[in-house]
């Protein structure tokens, strides 16, 4: 038997599929383009769609699929008329409309209720705030609505006809209640919204139902189920194994986010005035949230291209590996604030500026390179003590993403973390957490651990080494001023 898990990102879409003893058997994968014009950033619901519909076909031609799990990225939502067509273009977390709306609920529920009802702050990022902006400034088109969905819902009622999203992903809308896990009625009314026009939170995890017959016949598949997977966050937070508190994935890519797992939601207001969001996770009373950088792997990428153009010539893809080798075993003695994007979590100051201090003649190109994944990890440890004192702990973490196919890099992060690092074999965590999703669901397993035993196959492990751990310690005491230091220079 085979099962298939359906990523949906902002710039493309893959379908993977695996058998029942966790092996990969086939993937597709489609791009599709963000539309930027006039400020406004969006994407066309119709063409992931489309894109969805491809590489489902492509891989039924290949082999049979009995169940299909589907996660996509969050925020955006698609607005159907009573036809199911798509009335406008989706908005994208990064579209700046919105921020008026986000103040009148504001005005009208006060910001300490409407952050403990939704687990976020208020932010004109989430959808709920968007489909104010457009009841306030498209009100012909709001009025042809009669369906709102995100993406995953979206996806999985245009196949099965069913309109039910998980819980995790319902909570990136600022309208879930994540302790009843249901709609807020209260947040709804304050925002006057139809809750109605919402799909059905389920449970993440849940059987939607099969492909529509016609449909199905066209694809090529037989009976296949849809099974409505999370957020990418949570999918790939559970591909990676985080099955218990204290355990957290740690996603390397463009950017980088760790997701730790706990059980008990954190009452502190500062918690989410520095941009942590609490999301339900897929076990019963437990909950994740997402400490984000927004330059990861990008500070390299950034490197590679600016500083290492002779080796990116000469060896092509195996270029970090020989950046890799040219560095010293030691720990630098350079700091790099690494916002080369303005900051995330714990900040949130899209005008910050990354800095370099303590060059010297002495120095390379390569004390650079190393001291940049220094400085990434730095700015992760001080999101792991600051979520250590709202309650959330982390003792290890479950590497993932570009960033640990790099043994020095995993390295940096076990002495700068003190922590133990694991790296796993899955090539894509989110595929694999929404293949373990979908095996469940069709009762392959009889539950996400008995799951875990055959998709999460750990490779290696970590540990600090003390003597660089202890150097590192001294450098983090120094690097947690910088942004406070050079913050007035920026802003001057």
């Amino acid at each position: 038997m085979n099962i298939a898990g359906l990523d949906i990102g902002t710039s493309g879409c893959k379908l993977s599929v695996y058998d029942d003893k966790g092996n990969f058997v086939y993937n597709s994968y489609k791009e599709y383009d963000v539309l930027r014009r006039d400020g406004a950033q969006t994407i066309d619901a119709n063409a992931i769609y489309a894109a969805v519909l491809e590489v489902i076909k492509d891989c039924a031609e290949k082999c049979d699929i009995s169940a299909i799990g589907v996660t996509t990225f969050g925020e955006t939502f698609v607005a159907l008329d009573e036809n199911d067509n798509v009335l406008l273009p989706s908005m994208l977390y990064t579209d700046p409309r919105g921020d008026k709306e986000v103040q009148n609920l504001i005005d009208k529920l006060g910001e300490d209720r409407l952050t403990y009802i939704s687990g976020v702050k208020p932010h004109q990022m989430y959808s709920l705030p968007k489909i104010m902006w457009i009841k306030n400034n498209e009100p012909e088109i709001y009025s042809k609505i009669k369906r709102i969905l995100l993406m995953e819902d979206f996806i999985v009622y245009m196949l099965t006809g069913i309109a039910q999203i998980d819980y995790s992903l319902a909570a990136r809308t600022m309208a879930l209640d994540i302790r009843k896990k249901e709609w807020s009625k209260e947040v709804f009314d304050a925002a006057g919204v139809d809750m109605n026009l919402m799909s059905t939170p389920v449970k993440t995890g849940s059987i939607a139902g099969k492909v529509k017959e016609e449909l199905a016949k066209e694809l090529g598949l037989k009976g296949t189920i849809i099974v409505n997977g999370c957020h990418d966050q949570v999918a790939s937070a559970l591909g990676a194994g985080v099955f218990s508190v204290g355990t957290a994935a740690d996603g390397t890519g463009t950017v980088e986010c760790v997701v730790p797992m706990f059980n008990k939601i954190p009452e502190n207001k500062a918690l989410y005035d520095e941009g942590y969001s609490i999301v339900p996770y897929v076990f019963d009373g437990t909950y994740v949230c997402y400490a984000l950088s927004f330059t990861g792997g990008a500070t390299l990428k950034w490197f590679r291209d600016n500083f290492a153009e002779f080796e990116k010539k000469e060896f092509g893809d195996k270029v970090y590996a020989i950046l890799d080798d040219k560095i010293s075993q030691k720990p630098t003695d350079i700091l790099i604030l690494p916002h080369f994007s303005g900051a995330a979590n714990p900040y949130m100051d899209t005008s910050s500026k990354a800095a370099i201090l303590g060059l010297t003649l002495e120095h390379t190109k390569y004390d650079i390179y190393k001291a940049l994944m220094e400085g990434v990890t730095y700015e992760m440890m001080t999101n792991i003590e600051h979520l250590k004192s709202f309650g959330i702990e982390i003792d290890k973490l479950v590497a993932t993403g570009g960033g640990a196919l790099s043994s020095v890099w995993l390295q940096i992060k076990a002495d700068i973390l003190n922590r133990p690092i694991t790296t796993i074999t899955a090539k894509e965590a989110g595929t694999a957490g929404t293949c373990m999703l979908t095996a469940v669901a069709s009762e392959l397993f009889e539950n996400l651990k008995d799951a875990g035993k055959v998709f999460v196959k750990e490779n290696k492990t970590c540990m600090p080494k003390e003597d660089n751990a202890k150097i590192y310690q001294k450098q983090y005491n120094k690097y947690k001023k910088i942004y406070a230091l050079t913050k007035e220079i920026v802003n001057e």
